[in-house]
């Protein structure tokens, strides 16, 4: 696992330890000091922590004009036992949503497990952001099975196309577009 690191072909539109509204501002890395692990293996010390001590993320993007963010994710998303939404949402999300981020793309193809606890903090997320909406791409479909029986599904846009997105060939413009289209169809 320390081998992957969060996506870099964006920083050169953006930088989220440069960007003063970002909750990791200011932040320093090294490329050479792995200290972050999940479970017994390292992760590459790009990654940021969330205070988890299995889920680890990287804003990759944020357009404040259009509102919204991406959000690259590793490791396991475990509720039940980290409280991981609850962390995510009140130190990653309530920041953004106070810079009028409506809309979050969330990439999962890292993330390895979920495990559940209650819907709050989901059903309060939701809440807050009113006319957005939280997409959940080319998460594993093991992943997305468990919260559908934990029904916190009903939350976010996933599964289908959301699942076959080559997000990586897209600039960030051109993937908040793709998304979108998809998300309009289903709500509308």
């Amino acid at each position: 696992m320390h081998a992957v690191e969060p996506y870099y072909h964006w920083r050169n539109l953006y930088i989220a330890s440069e960007d003063d509204a970002s909750p990791f501002y200011g932040r320093e890395y090294s490329e050479f000091e792995f200290e972050n692990r999940v479970y017994n293996f390292l992760i590459h010390p790009q990654w940021d922590s969330i205070g988890s001590e299995t889920l680890f993320i990287k804003i990759i993007y944020v357009d404040y004009e259009q509102s919204y963010c991406v959000i690259e994710m590793i490791g396991e998303w475990n509720d039940a036992i980290e409280n991981d939404i609850m962390t995510l949402k009140r130190d990653i999300v309530d920041e953004l949503t106070k810079m009028d981020i409506t809309k979050f793309i969330l990439i999962g193809e890292n993330v390895l497990n979920f495990h559940s606890s209650d819907d709050c903090y989901y059903e309060e997320w939701i809440d807050d952001i009113e006319d957005g909406w939280v997409a959940l791409i080319n998460f594993h479909e093991h992943v997305t099975s468990e919260m559908n029986q934990a029904g916190i599904d009903q939350y976010f846009i996933l599964r289908g196309d959301m699942d076959m997105i080559e997000w990586r060939t897209y600039l960030p413009h051109q993937l908040y577009k793709k998304v979108k289209k998809i998300v309009e169809k289903r709500l509308y």
